[in-house]
């Protein structure tokens, strides 16, 4: 796989919540780290999305903001 993204996290799959539109894949990068992502339904589908598969996280923005009250 090559893609143009600089930031690709290896994981594996912790849990994935289906809905009818969207799931909530949750990657366990190291132990308690914890990255989620809200992907499509079609797109966990077609990815055959499996607990404790090997996956990547694929960060790719142009901004990441953080802000407190």
């Amino acid at each position: 796989m090559k893609i143009s993204a600089r930031n690709v996290i290896p994981g594996k799959i912790k849990t994935i919540k289906k809905g009818p539109i969207s799931a909530l894949v949750t990657l366990e990068i190291a132990p308690g780290i914890e990255i989620v992502s809200s992907i499509t339904a079609g797109s966990a589908s077609g990815l055959k999305l499996k607990k404790g598969q090997k996956a990547y996280a694929i960060i790719k923005s142009s901004s990441v903001m953080i802000g407190t009250d």
